[in-house]
C-alpha cells in the first residue's frame, strides 16, 4: 500500500511512482473541460511512462470529480493532501474551484500547477506554489475587445456572465478593455454556475439592444443562450473566452455556433505545422480538442520540470526548476521566472465556421 513518502524523500514520491492529484469536473455541465484536461495529460504521461517514466518513476494521477462545485473542490483537495499525500496538484478546472482549493494548497506548501483558468487570483499577487501555463483572462478580453470594436466596428456591448468569481474576473477584463476604447458595458445579466436556466437573463439584455454579447460561462449555457437570443429576434454577435470549451460548444450548439468568436490560449489542435500538435495527435486515443491539448501541454511542462529536479525530487526543487524554465515545446513557448509564474501570454482568436474553429488572427 502506498504510504506517500520515499525513504529520505518527499511526500507523494516512492521508489517506483510519483503521485499527482487532479480535482476537476468529471461530471455535470462542465464535464467535457475536466475530461479533456485529464485525457490530454494522461496521453502525455503514458508516452513518458512507456519509456520508463521520469528518473525511473512512473507518473500516476489520482483523479477526483468536483462537478465544478467549489465546496467539493475544497473538500476533495484537503482529502488528497491529507490522506494520499500527493507530490503536486495539477490540471484543476475553473476560477471558483481554484479559489476554493488554494487555501489548503498554500498552507500545506503543495505546488498548484497549470489550472484551466485565466483568473487574476492565480496570478496576482504571485504565490510561490502556483504556476500558470495559459494566458490570463485579461489578455483574452483585450484581444476580443480589440477585434470586436476595431475590426467589426461594434460598440454596443452587453455582458451575460456566470454569477461568481469567474464572471467577475472576466467582467473586469472586459470593462477595462472597453474603457481604453471609450466604451462601456451597456447591459449586464447573470446566470448561476452549472444552471441551464438562461432565458430570463437573456431577456434582461433586450433593452440595451446589443450588437455584441460577451458571454462568460460554459458550453451548454452558451448554446442555450444563443438559442434563446435567436428566439427573441436578437441579432447580436456572441463572443467568449476560452473557458467556454470550444469543441464541446460546437457539438452542443450545432448550426447555432456559426459566427461565434472564441479566444484560445493554446494553438489549434488541427495545426499540424507544429511539432507539438503532431505529437499530441499521435499520442491521443480519444477526441481531439483545445482542452485536451492544454492538458497535454501542462503535462509536458511538468515532466520537463521533474526531469530537472533530479532523482530525489522535492517540492521546493520543483518550484526552482519551473522558475528557471525557458522551453519550446515545438511551436509553443513556455517561460517562467522567479517573479513570473505565467508561462505563456499567447492568445489566438477563432471564429466558428461550418462546425470548425477557424483562426482569425494571432497574438503570439
Amino acid at each position: 500500500m502506498f504510504c506517500g513518502v520515499a525513504l529520505g524523500g518527499e511526500t507523494g514520491v516512492d521508489a517506483k511512482e510519483l503521485h499527482l492529484g487532479m480535482v476537476n469536473a468529471q461530471s455535470g455541465p462542465a464535464a467535457d473541460l475536466g475530461k479533456g484536461m485529464l485525457a490530454g495529460a494522461q496521453a502525455y504521461f503514458q508516452r513518458i511512462n512507456a519509456v520508463g517514466g521520469v528518473h525511473g518513476r512512473r507518473l500516476s494521477l489520482v483523479v477526483r470529480d468536483d462537478g465544478y462545485e467549489p465546496a467539493r473542490t475544497a473538500r476533495l483537495t484537503e482529502e488528497l493532501i491529507a490522506s494520499r499525500r500527493v507530490f503536486a496538484l495539477f490540471g484543476y478546472v475553473g476560477t471558483p474551484t481554484s479559489r476554493a482549493a488554494m487555501p489548503a494548497t498554500l498552507a500545506a506548501g503543495v505546488p498548484y500547477l497549470f489550472p484551466f483558468s485565466g483568473a487574476e487570483v492565480l496570478r496576482e499577487p504571485l504565490h510561490r506554489w502556483v504556476f500558470n501555463v495559459r494566458a490570463s483572462y485579461f489578455a483574452e478580453t483585450e484581444l476580443l475587445a480589440a477585434h470586436m470594436t476595431e475590426e467589426l466596428k461594434l460598440s454596443r456591448v452587453a455582458l451575460l456572465m456566470q454569477n461568481d468569481s469567474f464572471g467577475e474576473t472576466v467582467k473586469g477584463g472586459l470593462a477595462g478593455a472597453l474603457l481604453k476604447r471609450g466604451l462601456r458595458v451597456e447591459g449586464e445579466a447573470r446566470i448561476l454556475r452549472n444552471s441551464l436556466e438562461v432565458g430570463e437573463a437573456v431577456r434582461q439584455l433586450l433593452p440595451s439592444q446589443p450588437q455584441a454579447i460577451f458571454f462568460v460561462g460554459t458550453y451548454k449555457q452558451l448554446a442555450a443562450a444563443i438559442r434563446e437570443a435567436r428566439a427573441l429576434g436578437m441579432q447580436a454577435r456572441f463572443f467568449s473566452v476560452s473557458f467556454v470549451g470550444t469543441d464541446s460548444f460546437i457539438a452542443e450548439a450545432g448550426t447555432d455556433a456559426e459566427g461565434v468568436y472564441i479566444s484560445q490560449v493554446v494553438p489549434s489542435p488541427d495545426d499540424t505545422r507544429l511539432p507539438l500538435v503532431r505529437d499530441y495527435r499521435a499520442d491521443m486515443r480519444g477526441p481531439l480538442g483545445y482542452a485536451s491539448l492544454e492538458g497535454y501541454i501542462g503535462a509536458a511542462v511538468l515532466v520537463e520540470a521533474l526531469r530537472r529536479t533530479g532523482p530525489q525530487p522535492t517540492r521546493a526543487q520543483l518550484v526552482e526548476a519551473l522558475e528557471s524554465m525557458d522551453l519550446d515545446l515545438g511551436g509553443f513557448r513556455i517561460r517562467f521566472g522567479p517573479k513570473d509564474h505565467q508561462g505563456s501570454d499567447a492568445v489566438y482568436l477563432t471564429r466558428i465556421e461550418q462546425g470548425r474553429a477557424v483562426p482569425v488572427l494571432q497574438q503570439p
